[in-house]
């Protein structure tokens, strides 16, 4: 029966002398050849990015590893004050928070623009954003990658991503989109908002060719960098305790 059993595999395997990985030696071929970013690219795409591709992928990759004290960094610090013998639950408890208002807007973003151009004809970009803001505010739902808590007249990262994109000659179909939708949609909203860091990543992403299911697994691996980052301060320069007591000491019971 065991014979019968098979798991195909296009990713890695391995023998008592050999480690093989997406068709490659590790050790001869990848090892010192190429960097965690393209390698991340290629697991995921199952092809190798070309330069172009990996200068855009790692820009999207620093863009969202850390942004400071967000709920994520502080559910890492907190728990690594409460078990620093479990450094791995330090990072999946930030990592978990990875939602619709932090990190997920990534995903949520590319899923967005995805399904408007698989839904609109034509190539006027203007019209079909006006068409898909008018259709989310007439159904009252969010419009992702617009808006951001701090940076309320422009993301820095959004302009630079776009630039690169451009640069790279991968400035496609979704980058175009999102940029159209940060145009109009004050016609509709009444109101001028950002286009925010995580959506033009998602944007970036999904004109890579990635997956938009997946985009979200994509922040995550940028921010367990920047998690790791936090919890490393945390053991150099502690603060989750003050955090700990100053909640806890301004606590009111209320039966």
């Amino acid at each position: 029966m065991a014979d019968d059993l098979n798991f195909p595999t296009g990713l890695g395997t391995s023998t008592a002398d050999s480690i093989s990985l997406l068709g490659q030696d590790l050790a001869a071929d990848l090892m010192g050849r190429v960097g965690f970013g393209e390698l991340a690219f290629w697991l995921v795409a199952g092809r190798r990015p070309g330069p172009g591709e990996v200068r855009l992928f790692e820009a999207v990759l620093v863009a969202l590893a850390d942004h400071g004290f967000t709920p994520t960094a502080i559910a890492a610090r907190l728990t690594y004050l409460s078990a620093p013998d479990s450094l791995q639950g330090a990072l999946a408890a930030g990592l978990l928070g990875g939602g619709s208002r932090f990190l997920g807007v990534t995903e949520d973003c590319g899923r967005f623009l995805a399904a408007t151009l698989a839904g609109a004809e034509g190539d006027d970009y203007d019209a079909i954003a006006l068409a898909a803001v008018a259709a989310a505010r007439a159904e009252k739902r969010m419009i992702p990658g617009l808006g951001h808590p701090v940076h309320k007249e422009q993301d820095p990262r959004t302009p630079v991503l776009i630039r690169i994109a451009t640069e790279e000659g991968l400035y496609g179909p979704h980058l175009r989109l999102f940029e159209a939708i940060g145009r109009v949609h004050p016609q509709v909203l009444k109101r001028t908002l950002p286009l925010n860091g995580a959506g033009v990543c998602g944007a970036a992403l999904a004109d890579l060719g990635l997956p938009v299911e997946l985009l979200r697994g994509f922040a995550l691996l940028a921010r367990a960098a920047g998690l790791l980052g936090q919890i490393a301060e945390e053991r150099r320069r502690p603060i989750a305790n003050q955090i700990y007591l100053t909640v806890d000491r301004n606590a009111s019971y209320e039966p």
